[in-house]
């Protein structure tokens, strides 16, 4: 089957005047330029927006769109904020988002007493976009080893079609190797962590590659699906609360305890997944996630210097560091995406 970059449908206009917009070395304050401000105090995680080291960050605006839900539009703004200590990387990440996006697949009693697990109807395998989480990723070039980032961005990892509805994300060649950082709000949010991923140049295989080129780093996995078993779901939280009555719609691993069927009424949901802490070089980005009247807010952590060969290294603070910004409301592919390249600066 033939490739078809997704790339390929941005008009020759378009990735001209983003080549323009960010080859100038000067342009450190352009508007796709993110300039991480030296702080000598780092910002809380917990604390949100309101830390005081983000008041000398400068904020950038960040267009996306071309996703499914938010609000019928597929599309918001972000607004990033970076600043930085003398080994570690810290970000702010806001956009609206008018549902808080919790209900990833849960079991839900029946009126007959069975249990059954929630899905869109409309999914044809992995698309998703009725009962899933908030998530957003960040995609950056290991090496500066991935051809045309720098003028595409991470459209040039896209490909359409291939037997997935939403298309696959692989780099083209051998060597090509992209850092993802894969926030997953019901996943690896509740554990405090962003999954750490990579894609390389791996492609599309229903049987061998069904992720295609995306990857997760040694660490994982960072969650597990449960069943249905002897007519009721397997495990449940401590507290036995219903997630649409006070509960949770996770359960963090080794926490769950054997399912009580007698707390649960007709319409009651309940977790069908383990959220599993992260491990080693998958565990290295921190976050904290909250969402509140409309807006996720998400703070997250990274040392410059991992070491990781899967991870992008700010070992040069002169250097600028291209990615990808992407954003899911209650969607399992169909992100809203910046076609534009995006840079990463720090100031001195």
């Amino acid at each position: 089957m033939k490739i078809k970059p997704l790339a390929t449908a941005i008009t020759f206009a378009m990735t001209a005047a983003f080549a323009t917009g960010c080859a100038n070395k000067e342009q450190a304050a352009a508007p796709n330029t993110l300039v991480a401000a030296k702080v000598s105090a780092a910002p809380s995680l917990s604390g949100g927006a309101s830390d005081p080291a983000w008041a000398g960050a400068k904020p950038v605006s960040v267009d996306l769109a071309g996703g499914a839900n938010f609000g019928g539009k597929g599309s918001t703004t972000a607004t990033l904020k970076a600043v930085y200590t003398a080994d570690t990387l810290y970000m702010l990440v806001q956009y609206a988002d008018p549902t808080n996006s919790i209900r990833r697949f849960p079991f839900q009693k029946q009126a007959d007493g069975s249990w059954k697990k929630l899905g869109d109807p409309a999914n044809k395998g992995g698309d998703d976009n009725l009962f899933y989480e908030d998530k957003w990723a960040f995609l950056w070039p290991i090496n500066n080893s991935v051809k045309g980032f720098e003028q595409n961005g991470c459209m040039v990892a896209c490909h359409l079609g291939e037997g997935k509805p939403y298309g696959n994300k692989y780099t083209m060649s051998e060597g090509e190797i992209l850092d993802m950082w894969h926030m997953k709000g019901m996943r690896t949010g509740p554990v405090g962590h962003v999954d750490d991923q990579y894609t390389d140049h791996t492609r599309y295989d229903a049987q061998k590659s069904p992720n295609a080129g995306r990857k997760g780093d040694p660490g994982g996995p960072e969650y597990s699906s449960l069943k249905v078993v002897n007519g009721k779901p397997e495990l449940m939280n401590k507290d036995g609360k219903p997630g649409n009555a006070g509960g949770v719609y996770y359960i963090i691993k080794d926490t769950g305890v054997p399912f009580d069927d007698s707390k649960f009424k007709p319409g009651d949901e309940v977790a069908s997944h383990q959220s599993h802490p992260l491990m080693g070089d998958r565990a290295d980005i921190k976050v904290a996630m909250t969402w509140n009247n409309g807006v996720l807010t998400s703070v997250l952590s990274r040392k410059l210097v991992t070491g990781s060969k899967y991870d992008v290294q700010f070992s040069n603070l002169e250097a600028r560091y291209p990615f990808g910004f992407a954003a899911f409301d209650n969607a399992q592919v169909r992100h809203a995406v910046h076609f534009d390249p995006l840079f990463l600066r720090f100031a001195k």
